[in-house]
């Protein structure tokens, strides 16, 4: 099975970039509503990918899933950033980082078929 490292330089950048997004903004737009919603969700955007992972997808697996399991993650990770764009930022963001969460959709087409694949 591929590891991660051999997973493509830029699919990982522009997947990490889009999770900041998320893990930064939502608790921003979160915070004045429920504080406990926005801490809430940066452990689901964090610590849940951090626990659970495919093995053979990254070092170090502390609880194994499917592979389907990861990908719902990583969806989950871009709806994030999406929302979060367009809770707090101008228009033209929000729009950039929806076209750039479809672009990663396109980069992670070989990690995704992968995992689903074992």
């Amino acid at each position: 099975m591929n590891t991660q490292s051999e997973e493509r330089w830029y699919a990982t950048a522009l997947r990490a970039g889009l999770e900041l997004v998320g893990w930064i903004g939502l608790p921003i737009a979160l915070w004045p509503h429920s504080v406990l919603l926005a801490i809430g969700v940066d452990v689901l955007l964090i610590g849940v990918p951090a626990v659970l992972q495919t093995p053979g997808d990254k070092p170090g697996t502390i609880v194994a899933v499917p592979g389907w399991v990861t990908v719902l993650m990583v969806l989950a990770e871009l709806a994030g950033a999406v929302t979060a764009a367009w809770l707090l930022f101008p228009v033209w963001a929000a729009v950039l980082v929806g076209v750039l969460a479809l672009a990663c959709c396109g980069t992670e087409l070989p990690r995704w078929r992968r995992l689903l694949s074992a």
